[in-house]
């Protein structure tokens, strides 16, 4: 049986476990809701049961486990400061209690950040050393990879791409602060902004639609539904604010855009880019290659695995972050 280990991601909705080799071909998956409570335990049984689906698929036992969290957290030590999201997370020691569940080395990785290395080594961002990725979800995350290193800062919470105040009289966010690019760019964001708007469009097929979701006012958008037009060109504007202080900052090669609200790509991209245009230096900006993930939702999980094969010493000096 060839080589494996097990990588889980974390998100607001869904949690994935897959099996994966040291190539990074995923070689079984399992999947459930997201299980909700005071505390993380259930989010360890849940992900302990599908780590062990895996195993048993596979009849042996794999190198270690990684997991992507959307969490703000001191990787090297397993430590979560807060997740904004799944705030049941916090200060709760969910390395440990995988450890023992599962009797592995475990990894914990902020989401956005095992995205960018997940896109790093075999996506979007292969071959420029210095990228951003950054992942529209349910929230706003974001990785940094510097003259090939993750970049996480000495507290590990580096990269954090949602957080960046956009509208400084914005709405509140879930970290504290307000008018976090979190607010306008983010899965929920795009159903509140649609919302806040749609007494102005009184025709939109919105009006007509409860209880809609992102996934609605996307597929409206893409129908030309002026309002859901309009909601995601404040989404790819507030974007392309925060995108155009980090090309100043960080001159990148390759800005990688991920997470499920990236499939609303053509409808808020030309007013992402011009918003870098107006913002950001010309040479960087002309540089930075602004570029939809390849590894879709499956990037997160990559990343993990990398980091799991690396911490087994599975892969080599030349694959290393």
């Amino acid at each position: 049986m060839e080589e494996f280990v097990l990588a889980g991601d974390l998100g607001g909705t869904n949690l994935r476990v897959a099996a994966v080799d040291v190539t990074g071909r995923l070689l079984f998956r399992a999947e459930a809701d997201t299980p909700r409570c005071s505390d993380g335990r259930k989010i360890v049984e849940t992900a302990a049961d599908l780590a062990n689906q895996c195993r048993e698929k596979l009849g042996s036992d794999p190198r270690a486990f990684g997991f992507a969290i959307p969490a703000i957290m001191a990787a090297e030590q397993g430590r979560i400061f807060s997740s904004p999201n799944l705030p049941e997370l916090a200060g709760y020691e969910l390395a440990d209690s995988l450890r023992s569940q599962l009797g592995l080395t475990v990894i914990l990785e902020n989401d956005a950040n095992a995205a960018a290395i997940g896109e790093y080594w075999l996506g979007a961002s292969k071959g420029a050393r210095t990228s951003i990725c950054v992942t529209l979800g349910t929230g706003v995350g974001g990785g940094m990879i510097i003259n090939g290193e993750l970049h996480s800062g000495p507290d590990g919470t580096a990269g954090e791409v949602g957080h960046i105040c956009v509208e400084p009289l914005g709405p509140p966010c879930g970290c504290g602060s307000n008018g976090c690019l979190e607010q306008f760019s983010s899965a929920s964001a795009i159903v509140r902004m649609a919302r806040e708007l749609i007494d102005e469009y009184p025709d939109s097929a919105l009006v007509s639609t409860e209880g809609f979701d992102a996934l609605q006012v996307f597929r409206y958008g893409m129908e030309g539904d002026p309002l859901c037009v309009e909601v995601f060109r404040r989404a790819g504007a507030y974007l392309g604010i925060a995108l155009a202080g980090l090309i100043n900052v960080l001159n990148p090669e390759a800005i990688v855009i991920g997470g499920g609200a990236a499939d609303g790509w053509d409808l808020f991209i030309e007013s992402t880019r011009s918003e870098i245009k107006k913002r950001a230096f010309l040479e960087p900006a002309e540089r930075a290659r602004i570029v939809r993930a390849s590894l879709g939702s499956d990037a997160g999980i990559v990343g993990v695995a990398f980091l799991a094969f690396q911490k087994s010493g599975r892969v080599g000096r030349s694959n290393t972050l």
